[in-house]
């Protein structure tokens, strides 16, 4: 199996200012179950990987991750999608865990549990932690423009992506067509909005 993982804050839901501490702190992006659902017609695992050290902060509770995460499932599943696997790190970051991205902890854990060739996977993240994270475990890599970082500054990321997006639906139709000329699987189709992916999304190296 071949996985698309998807950074959360930036990706699926605006970012900022803050945390996402409840459920209705939670604000999709435009075209996010769009994505998803790409990913889902299209036979791969929507897997989700997100620092979350808000826990491990103290900022809030375990119980509260969970909610949001079932009120991000469940908005989702209203747009006709449905993720595969969930995985967080809620360590702060002194704590020097293993998963907290850049570190690819979570990708190896998510490549154990669903038996996934790293190599044939793809990150769409939307900070240089993500992007470095991806590279390092193997991954194709897309940065998109929808969180906090709005342009693609070389001198603020150590790997730089092998995509530029504007969104995570234009990521995901970017990996489905990259993923199409090297394996075969279908290539992108439409959002239920009618959107595709515009001309112009990079090239795959």
């Amino acid at each position: 199996m071949r996985a698309i993982f998807l950074d959360r804050d930036g990706v699926l839901n605006r970012d900022g200012p803050g945390y996402v501490t409840r459920p209705d702190d939670l604000i999709m992006l435009p075209r996010a179950a769009d994505a998803v659902a790409l990913i889902n017609r299209a036979g791969l695992a929507a897997v989700v990987v997100t620092n979350q050290s808000g826990v491990g902060r103290g900022i809030m509770p375990i119980s509260a991750l969970e909610a949001i995460h079932a009120r991000l499932e469940q908005n989702l599943a209203q747009g006709g999608a449905r993720l595969d696997l969930i995985l967080s790190c809620v360590h702060a970051p002194w704590e020097g865990c293993g998963c907290r991205k850049p570190l690819p902890g979570m990708l190896e854990t998510a490549a154990e549990l669903l038996d996934l060739d790293l190599r044939q996977c793809t990150l769409i993240g939307d900070k240089p932690t993500d992007i470095e994270c991806g590279a390092t475990a193997g991954c194709a890599t897309a940065l998109v423009l929808s969180g906090l970082q709005r342009v693609c500054e070389p001198v603020r990321m150590p790997r730089m992506p092998d995509a530029v997006c504007i969104d995570v639906f234009d990521a995901v139709s970017w990996a489905l067509e990259r993923d199409r000329r090297l394996y075969g699987i279908p290539a992108a189709g439409r959002g239920a909005d009618g959107s595709t992916a515009p001309d112009g999304i990079a090239e795959p190296r």
